[in-house]
């Protein structure tokens, strides 16, 4: 994006390095662009101010948001929010509940668009119901911890989506002791899971599974899907370390668990709009993968990807590049290479786990035969220039 700027601006900017760093603190959260760099957005993106930035031209909002016309209150609604951002103590539940939607709508988004444009503002967000949190009293003073708990779940995601180790850890542990202190055991549990898939992602395997066996402390008081995740996370944990038999037990039992989800998806907490049997399918594909059972990996990852809705775009990426690498394994380069070049641009800008991966698909086939291996490494380069 920084070469982007500095392509459509008509006079001096900084570095490259400079501007990535101010890009990067704008994407946190840390200040806003000034006028200047909202235009020179607008005319690198192909979009207008009012669409990318908060302006009045877009729905009225009192919180920092996306432009979402699914999230703007009307008249009343906007004065009770404004009024009780502006005095904390007089929070109250359609307040609450607006930003609930207000944060469900933005997970939704998050899933088409990735996290860096999105963590700024739900960072934002998140500041105003800890103040709120903090001054709510009475009876609903838990449910806006819970709300707090939430977002602080959905920042850290977003954190570790963009590599920032650290503040996801930080707000893990946040969530996680909002959710023991109003004993919300489906939120304790979830961000166990996360923890550890935190520690997948790092490829500590022994830490994957002790996490993820910690988050099942609670499986007699959580929902069957909250349980499923955890169960599924020590399944990857297995796999990570190459231990196929705990591995394939456990996904034995998250798969009768996320069943048994499904049959009451609505007991389900909001934050797991996402886990159905779709997705699990996915998921048991990518630890196949782990497991070198490239033929199942294939079929399960074919499989869910044919159910998984288009506008997961960051989701098709990662899950498609375990495919193109099954293809790869296997040896079959010219399926692996039409797996792979339909994804490359969603790899470079939403998700660096499946541009990584994609970049050892791109070794493997150059074992194999050296077109598909150029082909996709110069897909790469291209979207990576693009993308910059």
């Amino acid at each position: 994006m920084a070469r982007r700027l500095k392509a459509v601006a008509e006079g001096p900017l900084p570095t490259v390095a400079d501007l990535t760093r101010m890009i990067r603190g704008w994407e946190r959260g840390d200040h806003y662009p000034s006028e200047r760099y909202r235009l020179l957005y607008a005319r690198a993106l192909k979009s207008t101010e009012a669409d990318l930035f908060d302006l009045d031209e877009r729905p009225s909002v009192p919180v920092p948001s996306l432009p979402l016309e699914t999230v703007a209150p009307d008249a009343d609604l906007y004065e009770r929010v404004t009024r009780t951002i502006q005095e904390p103590r007089r929070v109250d539940q359609s307040t609450v509940d607006w930003l609930a939607a207000c944060l469900a709508e933005h997970r939704k988004v998050e899933d088409t668009i990735g996290s860096r444009p999105l963590l700024g503002v739900v960072r934002q967000q998140l500041g105003i119901v800890v103040e709120l949190a903090q001054s709510a009293r009475g009876s609903i003073a838990d449910t806006v911890v819970d709300l707090a708990a939430q977002y602080a779940q959905f920042v850290a995601w977003m954190s570790l989506d963009i590599d920032d180790q650290a503040a996801s850890l930080a707000w893990y542990d946040r969530a996680h002791d909002w959710a023991l202190e109003i004993g919300d055991v489906n939120m304790a549990t979830t961000t166990l899971s996360m923890k550890a898939h935190q520690a997948w992602s790092a490829g500590n395997a022994r830490r994957t599974v002790r996490l993820a066996q910690a988050a099942r402390w609670h499986d007699g008081q959580v929902t069957p899907g909250v349980r499923g995740m955890a169960t599924q996370m020590a399944a990857r944990g297995y796999a990570l370390a190459g231990e196929a038999r705990p591995a394939r037990t456990l996904l034995d039992e998250a798969e009768a668990l996320i069943r048994q989800a499904a049959d009451h998806a609505d007991n389900e907490p909001a934050w797991m709009y996402f886990y159905d049997e779709t997705w699990f399918r996915l998921q048991r594909g990518m630890t196949e993968l782990y497991l070198s059972n490239w033929p199942k990996a294939i079929d399960m990852l074919t499989a869910g990807l044919a159910r998984l809705p288009a506008a997961y775009k960051r989701d098709r990426a990662w899950y498609g590049s375990c495919l193109a690498k099954a293809h790869a394994q296997v040896g079959d380069a010219e399926t692996a290479l039409e797996v792979s070049l339909p994804i490359v641009a969603d790899a470079i800008t939403l998700n660096r786990h499946a541009r990584k991966e994609l970049v050892d698909v791109a070794a493997l086939l150059a074992q194999h035969t050296s077109s598909q291996a150029a082909a996709l490494r110069d897909a790469l380069a291209d979207a990576g220039r693009m993308g910059s």
